[in-house]
């Protein structure tokens, strides 16, 4: 293999005029561009982009870590990144927490890969956690400074949530508000003994949609059993499957069910077939997320719609302002993403179906 040695000996400039036609850096004369073009023409001369990336402290890739991308919600984040990555001419490293076992806590997987991330000497990471507890700001803070005291200073941008008050860049939803839109559809609809499938206790953001539940309810003065009205899934349309037949068993008269995302609510609406349950007549069902299976079952689900690919695309712009002008990176940035309410048949008789299908 030929160096850049020999291409400017052959083109008769030095190393830097070949260094500066190649990487576009700086003017270089038509004249002599047209030599350096055709030295390496002639000398078949290939940039190690090992060597390139090592010398300008860019790898041309970022780091993505995500929940779950066997579900239907993280793949439509993902491709709204991978939308802003290609048009830069990135590349994009995909870690799925839950893809890797051996016999670790979500977390130690979730730490493990960021930091393997960051050895990588990746450009910049967008990750969702999966942490629950606010308090332990010292799990973020660990990213943050590990991000910022590697080789090099990487930054960082969370999906989902706020961590702005940590200083880091955050694009995140409401999902407390959020949820709270939803019960109360349910209860504008006549719902007296509302329901809740929740998403798994350690995740953070099944957390804040467990919460909004309660509290739109207790607001509203509205029938509570947190000991019987409450099941748990991990957001598979199988265990919602099974956590409708429990609160069917503990709350045989319930009217509404607010299910954490629309896979759960896909297997909710199973049981609730198969119990005779007319919907939304006797039972009105709500989800969330506003994937695609939720539009296509009968009948079709309410839910709240997330702006997927939207929220991938703002994530990945940020923290591409980041890397482009790593100057600006003393002040923090918060995108709050709003989300709506979709009313289908579960809740509604004869209403008008919504097709979203951009963000689809």
């Amino acid at each position: 293999m030929s160096s850049i040695k020999e291409v400017a000996a052959r083109a008769g400039v030095s190393i830097s005029t070949v260094s500066n036609v190649l990487n576009k850096k700086k003017y270089v004369s038509p004249e002599l561009e047209a030599r350096v073009e055709k030295a390496v023409k002639e000398l078949n001369y290939e940039v190690n982009p090992i060597a390139a990336s090592m010398k300008s402290k860019k790898t041309g890739t970022i780091g993505v870590i995500t929940e779950d991308m066997c579900g239907v919600f993280y793949p439509y984040i993902v491709k709204g990144i991978s939308q802003v990555t290609e048009q830069k001419g990135y590349k994009m490293i995909i870690c799925d927490v839950n893809g890797r076992q051996q016999g670790k806590s979500v977390l130690e997987r979730e730490k493990e890969l960021f930091y393997e991330l960051v050895a990588s000497r990746v450009d910049g990471i967008i990750f969702t956690s999966t942490l629950t507890a606010a308090s332990k700001n010292q799990y973020f803070l660990d990213f943050k400074n590990k991000a910022e005291h590697s080789q090099k200073r990487i930054p960082i941008v969370s999906l989902e949530r706020d961590l702005t008050m940590l200083g880091i860049d955050s694009v995140y939803f409401e999902g407390k508000h959020n949820a709270k839109k939803a019960v109360n559809h349910l209860l504008d609809c006549g719902c007296k003994k509302i329901c809740h499938i929740a998403g798994p206790k350690e995740l953070h953001v099944a957390r804040e949609r467990l919460e909004g539940y309660v509290e739109c309810l207790k607001e509203h003065n509205q029938y509570f059993d947190q000991d019987k009205m409450i099941a748990y899934g991990d957001y598979s349309h199988q265990s919602g499957y099974v956590a409708m037949k429990q609160l069917l068993e503990q709350v045989p008269d319930l009217d509404g069910v607010f299910c954490g995302n629309d896979q759960m609510a896909i297997g909710a609406l199973k049981v609730l077939k198969e119990y005779g349950k007319k919907i939304p007549e006797e039972v009105k069902l709500m989800g969330y997320d506003d994937v695609f299976v939720s539009n296509i079952v009968d009948p079709a689900i309410s839910t709240i719609h997330i702006p997927k690919k939207t929220a991938g695309r703002k994530a990945a712009e940020l923290l591409f302002e980041r890397i482009e002008h790593p100057e600006d990176m003393t002040s923090v940035m918060g995108i709050k993403l709003e989300s709506r309410l979709v009313v289908r048949k579960s809740t509604k008789e004869g209403v008008e179906e919504d097709w979203q299908l951009s963000d689809w």
